[in-house]
Formats: structure tokens, C-alpha cells, sequence
């Protein structure tokens, strides 16, 4: 005979140790949770004596999968150095062109591969890096005044507040 939902059973309660309880739900024939008389904690059913319900079995199985191919990402570099001119240490305020060779502190030495405004896609051994180039225009922009900072002009407070209406 099956117990219907809403009467008492005995269930093992996690938090007061206590085995009187209220079925709370079921799922076809079996009970999935229950309701603690003693302390109204609601938990999944189990048996008083501890023994764990019996496991259902997977209704599918895994099928094995065709291996991968391994592809290397970073195969080659898309264009070829330019060997005529020597490896460049990397400035953000130096500019480069396609095929240059950069020479950078953490990746090593790469290759310019796209160029698009101030920004530049470099092949390293360690695959590809987007690098900013070209800002600040370098030290002759710095000494004419174009890249260095100014002082802010201080805000005048004589003038009405914004937003509020003058009333006078």
C-alpha cells in the first residue's frame, strides 16, 4: 500500500534528528519530500533506518564521439617581416607599419600584421595581440605642448546656479 501525500511517515530530519513527519510531495510512487513535525523544516524524504533509495537508471547512455583534429592557432604570421629594417622596442607613441618587427618586454619578438588607426594586431609566439601605437604623437607633440597636461581653469561661482530659475 503507497502513503498518500499529507500523511505521517517516518523520515530521518537532518537538523533535529527527529523521525516524525508529514509527506509533503510525491513523485509517481515514491516520496520526495517531507515535512518535519518537530522543528518544520521541509527536506527530501529519507528512511529512518539510512539506507538511500534505489538509483534510477540513465535512460540514455553516452555514445562515443569522433576525436577532434588539433588546430594550431598560431601557425605562422599572416604576412612576412620585413627584414630590411631591424627590430623595434615597443612605445605606445611609436608608430608602426605592416611587417614591422616589434620587440616587446612580456611576448617577445612579433610581427605587424593589420594596422587600423591606432591600433594594431602583432603575431607573437604566444599567438595574437591587439596593441595600441601612435598615441601621444611622441616627444616632439609632448614639447609643443600638443600631449601634455594643463591645470584646469578654476569654475567662477558668480554666475546663477544651473537649473534653478533667478528669482529676484
Amino acid at each position: 500500500m503507497s502513503v498518500a501525500v499529507g500523511a505521517d511517515i517516518a523520515s530521518l530530519c537532518s537538523k533535529c534528528g527527529d523521525v516524525w513527519h508529514v509527506v509533503v510531495a510525491k513523485v509517481g510512487e515514491s516520496i520526495v519530500k517531507v515535512q518535519c513535525k518537530e522543528c518544520g523544516g521541509y527536506h527530501r524524504y529519507r528512511s529512518p533506518d539510512g539506507k538511500s533509495a534505489a538509483k534510477r537508471a540513465t535512460s540514455t547512455t553516452a555514445k562515443p564521439r569522433a576525436p577532434r583534429a588539433v588546430v594550431e592557432k598560431h601557425a605562422a604570421p599572416a604576412v612576412a617581416a620585413d627584414l630590411s629594417r631591424p627590430a623595434r622596442a615597443y612605445k605606445i607613441t611609436e608608430t608602426f607599419e605592416v611587417g614591422d618587427r616589434v620587440d616587446h618586454p612580456t611576448f617577445g619578438q612579433g610581427i605587424v600584421e593589420v594596422v587600423d588607426g591606432q591600433k594594431m594586431t602583432v603575431f607573437f609566439a604566444v599567438g595574437r595581440k591587439v596593441m595600441v601605437h601612435g598615441k601621444g604623437g611622441g616627444a616632439v607633440a609632448a614639447s609643443a605642448g600638443g600631449g601634455a597636461l594643463e591645470r584646469p581653469k578654476p569654475f567662477d561661482h558668480s554666475g546663477p546656479q544651473a537649473g534653478k530659475p533667478v528669482t529676484e
